[in-house]
């Protein structure tokens, strides 16, 4: 490794053996002409359907692709110009917007949130005092994920009303002292956007950045897909089947993750971050010193070594790390059966994007591979196979962990009780209302937030234990049980929550990252809750 290391940064010094400009022009002559055999290969392998790849480089959109179909059993084909969702590279977006702001005046980085949004509360008043639009876009405020990414939190409530909620949530690391990633604090960042501009964070997304960068296909919202032809489809490995899947709305969340746009509408926002940072075709939109504070860390990962590790952290919506000696920032999306990847190499003035219809992890090794290409790498490593025989064993792992939980099914119990007694409207002061109830064929639904897309059929598991299977597939299984009082009533739901699966093809379980809810269940001849 150390000598591929001393080799490029001898390349950087020296210019002697490659120059830069060389050295990319040969880089894209190995994309065009090895680049689709590798896609193919990797795509056929993980089941991919459709993905799209964009290569900036000294000012200029160098490489543009697409490959494979936008949707499973189609001959439509992906091409440069097709719409994904690139979910959370959405993040630094709404950072672009906020710096457009504080260039004009109209806010600060460090403005408490509460200077714009006077309701703003979370549950330690210390931090409802003074929480800082730079603690919402650098993940340290301490309120992490709600329900996962499989999951929305109550998708058709507005997103102050979601605030209503979130403020009795407990913290999950106290106050700007760890990283905790959060797509409800990117919302709240869309809220301070509104206050400050008079404007939505749709319209100013639109406005502000979309027009002047030229993103003609870019929007905020699947809501604007449906005119457009040129759109890919998203897909999931569902019990081992590659499958089409439905697309849902993010809109409350829009800040954080809803942005759809084709890779070359992405190049020009890879452009306007590289070489003269803020400007596009001559045009300053963004302040050199905005422009580096968001590429600045504010939070620094903790490292194995210290003195050996290279640092990594996070900026405004930006991962912040390097390679080869060469300070990247970059960013992964991953919304249902959308996900994207960003890198920009500063030193070398190269951004590369790859997005795929698929929720898998071959993109990284698309990144990787053009990397070394771009940047005269040699080496052995064969990226596709790296990734994905490290995926395969982590699957069987996976998979060992899932069939253990299910061989801990006791076979041939039944519940405590008949099922229209577990039937009830059940409540949490953060995540509101479970309605459990009898459907038409005699079994036991449960429905989240009166939302109709959010209802699950519960299979009873063993006791008083019952597998959720959602009705749309995508959002998978999880586990709940009701817990008896004293008088032999269901008085408690608890509903598993999953943070974070292991992997999404396996199934919502197994996880190590996830929350336990306990509702309690309004008994009107009590009193209530």
């Amino acid at each position: 490794m150390w000598r591929i290391v001393l080799t490029c940064s001898i390349l950087m010094y020296a210019g002697m053996l490659m120059p830069l400009h060389t050295m990319g022009q040969t880089g894209v002559e190995k994309l065009n002409r090895e680049l689709p055999a590798f896609m193919a290969r990797g795509m056929s392998d993980w089941g991919i359907p459709g993905m799209a790849v964009a290569v900036v480089y000294q000012g200029e959109l160098v490489y543009a692709e697409g490959f494979g179909v936008k949707k499973l059993g189609s001959d439509d084909r992906v091409d440069a110009h097709t719409i994904f969702g690139v979910a959370s590279l959405t993040k630094a977006m709404t950072s672009a917007a906020i710096a457009m702001l504080v260039d004009e005046g109209k806010l600060d980085w460090d403005d408490r949130v509460r200077d714009h949004l006077p309701w703003f509360e979370l549950s330690d008043p210390v931090a409802t005092s003074e929480v800082s639009i730079r603690d919402l876009l650098s993940h340290r405020v301490g309120i992490g994920r709600l329900t996962g990414n499989r999951l929305r939190f109550m998708p058709s409530r507005d997103p102050k009303t979601i605030m209503e909620f979130v403020r009795r949530m407990p913290f999950e690391q106290s106050f700007r002292t760890a990283y905790v990633y959060s797509n409800v604090m990117y919302m709240v960042a869309g809220l301070v956007i509104e206050s400050a501009s008079g404007m939505s964070w749709d319209d100013f997304m639109q406005e502000r950045v979309f027009n002047p960068l030229g993103m003609q296909s870019a929007s905020t919202s699947i809501s604007q897909l449906e005119h457009q032809r040129n759109t890919a489809w998203p897909h999931q490995e569902i019990f081992g089947q590659v499958q089409l899947i439905a697309r849902r709305n993010f809109d409350n969340v829009g800040p954080s993750a809803s942005v759809n746009a084709s890779v070359t509408d992405m190049a020009a926002w890879m452009m306007l971050q590289l070489d003269e940072p803020g400007v596009y075709q001559g045009k300053r939109l963004i302040s050199e010193k905005n422009m580096l504070e968001m590429h600045q860390p504010h939070q620094v990962n903790r490292l194995s070594n210290p003195l050996t590790d290279h640092l990594e952290g996070y900026g405004l919506g930006w991962g912040l790390r390097t390679w080869e000696g060469h300070r990247i920032s970059q960013h992964s999306g991953a919304t249902d059966g959308m996900t994207s990847t960003l890198v920009l190499v500063h030193d070398l003035n190269l951004g590369i994007v790859v997005t795929s219809n698929l929720f898998c992890n071959f993109r990284p090794a698309v990144i990787n591979y053009i990397l070394d290409a771009m940047l005269g790498t040699h080496r052995e490593t064969d990226w596709h196979e790296h990734f994905f025989s490290r995926y395969l064993s982590e699957k069987e792992i996976a998979m060992e962990r899932r069939e253990s939980l299910e061989a801990k099914r006791i076979e041939g119990t039944t519940p405590s009780l008949p099922l229209e007694a577990y039937a009830g409207y059940y409540h949490h002061k953060v995540y509101d209302n479970a309605d459990i109830r009898v459907n038409e064929r005699g079994t036991l639904e449960m429905q989240l937030w009166d939302d109709p897309e959010m209802i699950a059929d519960l299979e009873h598991w063993h006791y008083d234990t019952f597998r959720a299977i959602w009705r749309n597939t995508s959002m998978r299984e999880k586990f709940i049980c009701f817990d008896l009082d004293q008088y032999g009533r269901a008085h408690r739901l608890n509903v598993n929550f999953t943070l974070r699966q292991i992997l999404i093809s396996v199934g919502i379980y197994p996880a190590d990252y996830y929350r336990i809810v306990e509702y309690e269940r309004f008994i009107e001849e009590d009193g209530g809750i």
